[in-house]
């Protein structure tokens, strides 16, 4: 599918594939794609920055790669390693059957045969159906000298493998970069790219999200859901509920076939929006009762 030539265009195409999102996020989605610029998401877990990626690689037709940051990632283990036990058995073969080249053997161990593709690799490989959208995923959890080595890779779109050379992407792929702002990325590296705050979305644009991903869900239910989050989000909580956690809130609520929220309801199923004791422990007793109570009034008419 070729790139979408409008802003509107952007809106339509991730919506298609169950994102909803607001026209700033999709006009630096457009300017990304029309410019060739990596896109830098940062913002709170759980508020679909994965997603767009996922919902942008779907809506092309494009192979979505997949780089999860990790503390202690490095170059090698992003863009590639040898097959070394593969690499053993041939030369234990060619040992074996006597009067091997050496300068062959070693031209044979160290090519595409043995080689294994990491994602960095991967994303600048020609793809059939058009370049591929890379997803750095939460790279606020790698460290400086891995954000370096990125640096120079999003800049000239190509990676250097020792034994082979310099491995330039014909069509650079399509970035996207997401961070959940557990410490600074470094300002070199946002400024090689086009920037946009995820936020937690206003209760009209969350009962849309809701709408796409739980369509089953009942008007009156999905308002509640989401009032009650909304709500939740205001209180001192060590980890505030995301988009995710109220879609999964509501799928939970739907299984259990809930149609309207009840103090003993929301007790019973608070794991699905939380994910810390401490914070479960706030809501025990009243106080899940006391922010029901707040969000059915914030959804009575003024």
């Amino acid at each position: 599918m070729t790139q979408p030539n409008s802003i509107d265009a952007v809106q339509d195409l991730l919506g298609s594939e169950g994102y909803v999102c607001g026209r700033a996020l999709a006009t630096v989605v457009f300017l990304s794609l029309k410019l060739g610029r990596p896109l830098f998401l940062e913002g709170e877990a759980g508020v679909g920055k994965t997603e767009i990626a996922k919902a942008l690689a779907a809506g092309l037709g494009r192979r979505l790669i997949r780089l999860q940051c990790y503390e202690g990632l490095d170059a090698s283990s992003a863009v590639y390693e040898w097959n070394f036990p593969a690499q053993m058995v041939a030369i234990r073969t060619a040992e074996a059957s006597g009067g091997a080249d050496r300068g062959v053997l070693q031209s044979e161990l160290f090519s595409d045969d043995y080689l294994i593709e990491r994602p960095l690799l991967q994303a600048m490989r020609p793809e059939s159906g058009g370049a591929p959208v890379l997803l750095i995923d939460e790279l606020d959890r790698t460290d400086e000298p891995f954000e370096a080595f990125l640096l120079e890779a999003l800049s000239d779109f190509q990676v250097t493998i020792p034994e082979l050379g310099t491995i330039k992407a014909p069509e650079p792929p399509i970035v996207i970069v997401t961070s959940n702002r557990t410490r600074e990325v470094h300002d070199a590296l946002k400024r090689r790219c086009l920037y946009h705050w995820v936020d937690y979305p206003d209760f009209a644009r969350e009962i849309e999200i809701l709408h796409a991903r739980a369509p089953e869900a009942a008007e009156a239910l999905s308002r509640e859901v989401v009032a009650f989050v909304q709500r939740l989000r205001t209180e001192d909580l060590f980890k505030k509920p995301g988009v995710a956690e109220t879609i999964d809130w509501a799928k939970c609520l739907l299984a259990l076939d809930v149609i309207n929220l009840s103090p003993e309801v929301i007790g019973d199923t608070l794991g699905a929006i939380l994910k810390y004791q401490d914070d479960i422990q706030k809501l025990q007793g009243s106080e899940a009762k006391r922010i029901l109570d707040q969000a059915k009034a914030d959804l009575e008419p003024a």
